[in-house]
């Protein structure tokens, strides 16, 4: 028996191929498709949103108060401490060294006893001397009281008084000779080393040689001289200063045990410019009387050479150098204006400024490096005013002048 079934008629056998279908490889394009759209969104929102506004903290900062007042413009540099005199002791004659009187760096008066040399040869020499002398001043006499009597002619006369005079003066160097045995101090002042010590023959400085060695050297030291230099552009200020108030130098010795700085009068200021440095040699005499300088020593320096006139004032670290030039920081209601400054002069403690500033304006003098134009910032302290500038060789800084010029 042949059974046929008959399938319904809703039903359709599709192939694998139909246009409903969707193949493996498209399936991938389009995962991939997607997979690139949502990395380009996630690049797009992370890279290119705005982030959140941040809150601007406020600079930390401390103050000064602008001065106005008189400020001195001023040199600093280092002096040199120069004996008033130096001397060096040399033999007048030739002899034995046989005893030095006085110890080395002793100080001494002029006509203190120094040294001895062998007085014997020239004792004896003076011993003779004196003799012919005498013999000579007879012989003078005689023929005087024999002219007198016209017992001898004035010629006769007049050789004795020759001889007589020529005995004399021999003696008379003679007696120089033997004193010139005893060597004094020609100065007051303090011994160096003995440079040829008792037992040594010494030759006359007079002598062939004359660049033979001292005996020993005397510096003066009360007073002292303070030798410094300054640049030849401070002549007309330093020609002004001497002409008009004088010129006076403050010296610090608190490292030499002195309680304050100390201050002498310019008395020398020389008559050329040093070629070689530029600079005009200035010297001031300073008593010395407790003996703090040497001759050789360093001292730092500083020289009034001009006033610069209801100066505007600031501490030296207020001022900042940018790109277009000085400027300072006022605080204003809280924030930093940038107010362009020149400086006139710096004495490396403060400066003289040139600008759209007043006296009580406050200036940033530290904590710049966190400041902003126009920022907000936070006064945490202020300087103490006053302060005494380093005693160091110091330097104007750029576009400083030494006047309101």
């Amino acid at each position: 028996m042949n059974v046929q079934i008959t399938p319904p008629p809703s039903y359709k056998v599709q192939s694998s191929r139909t246009p409903q279908g969707t193949s493996p490889a498209r399936k991938v394009l389009i995962g991939t498709a997607g997979l690139a759209v949502a990395l380009g969104g996630f690049w797009y929102f992370t890279h290119n949103a705005a982030p959140p506004p941040r809150r601007m903290m406020a600079a930390p900062v401390r103050v000064a108060t602008v001065e106005q007042r008189n400020m001195e413009v001023i040199e600093r540099t280092i002096g040199t401490v120069v004996a008033n005199s130096t001397v060096s002791v040399n033999a007048r004659v030739t002899g034995q060294l046989t005893r030095a009187f006085f110890r080395e760096g002793q100080m001494v008066k002029t006509g203190d006893m120094l040294f001895q040399i062998d007085p014997r040869p020239y004792q004896a020499t003076y011993d003779n001397a004196t003799a012919a002398m005498a013999s000579a001043k007879a012989k003078f006499d005689r023929y005087t009281r024999l002219k007198g009597q016209n017992a001898i002619s004035p010629q006769d006369v007049d050789d004795a008084q020759a001889l007589y005079l020529e005995a004399r003066a021999t003696a008379e160097s003679a007696r120089l000779n033997l004193e010139f045995t005893q060597i004094r101090s020609p100065v007051n002042g303090k011994t160096g080393p003995i440079l040829i010590q008792p037992g040594n023959m010494v030759a006359s400085s007079s002598s062939a040689n004359a660049s033979a060695t001292p005996l020993v050297v005397i510096n003066e030291i009360q007073p002292v001289k303070i030798s410094l230099a300054l640049p030849q552009s401070d002549l007309p200020r330093i020609q002004e200063m001497a002409r008009t108030k004088g010129l006076t130098i403050t010296m610090a010795l608190r490292d030499a045990g002195a309680k304050e700085d100390i201050t002498a009068k310019v008395d020398f200021i020389s008559n050329a410019v040093t070629g070689a440095t530029g600079t005009i040699e200035l010297r001031a005499t300073y008593p010395n009387t407790d003996l703090a300088l040497v001759p050789g020593q360093l001292v730092n320096v500083v020289v009034s050479l001009s006033e610069i006139p209801n100066a505007t004032i600031v501490p030296r670290e207020a001022v900042n150098t940018g790109p277009d030039g000085q400027f300072v920081y006022v605080v204003k209601d809280g924030t930093a204006q940038q107010v362009p400054v020149r400086v006139l002069f710096d004495d490396s403690v403060h400066d003289a400024l040139a600008g759209n500033l007043k006296a009580g304006d406050k200036v940033i003098v530290d904590g710049q490096i966190r400041v902003v134009p126009g920022g907000k910032v936070n006064v945490t302290g202020a300087k103490k005013p006053g302060g005494s500038a380093p005693q160091t060789s110091g330097q104007r800084r750029p576009g400083a002048q030494g006047n309101e010029g």
